[in-house]
Formats: C-alpha cells, structure tokens, sequence
C-alpha cells in the first residue's frame, strides 16, 4: 500500500481572501506580526497499488481532473509505502 499526501495550494499571483480574513483575525488576536496566511487543502490518499511510478502516474491525473484547479492552483504531494 502506498500512503499519498497531497497539498493544493493557490498560484502566488492568484488573491487569497479566504487567507486575508484569517490574517485579520490573528491580527485581532494581537498577533501583529504574521504578515499573510494563505489557505490550502491537505488529501490524505490510500493506494492499494505497490509500484510508486503507477501511483504517481495516477495521483498526476487525480490533482490534474479532481483535486485542483490549473487556472488558480498548483500541487505538490509525497508518497509513502506503507508497511501492513
């Protein structure tokens, strides 16, 4: 089994208003010095596959079609085999 974890996160160019509003909330909070918070997806996902080449062939199409946007995202994941 191999272990994916996968992070989708916005293009630097694209605005983040999810991630400006909680930036005002820790400055709120008196926390003055964090300058920007930017908001992203985590995935966790379980293959039942053991060659690492087809996961990653598979995990490219998955983020390509269904995880994130390649207009206003990018993609960055790591594997793991797991042991069971």
């Amino acid at each position: 089994m191999i272990k994916a974890k996968v992070y989708v996160t916005l293009k630097p160019s694209v605005l983040d208003p999810q991630g400006k509003v909680i930036t005002n909330a820790l400055h709120t909070l008196g926390y003055d010095s964090i300058e920007e918070t930017r908001a992203s997806k985590f995935f966790e996902i379980s293959f039942n596959e053991s060659d690492i080449d087809i996961v990653q062939t598979k995990l490219h199409e998955i983020c390509d079609k269904v995880l994130a946007n390649p207009n206003t995202e990018v993609y960055s994941f790591n594997l793991e085999k797991i042991n069971e």
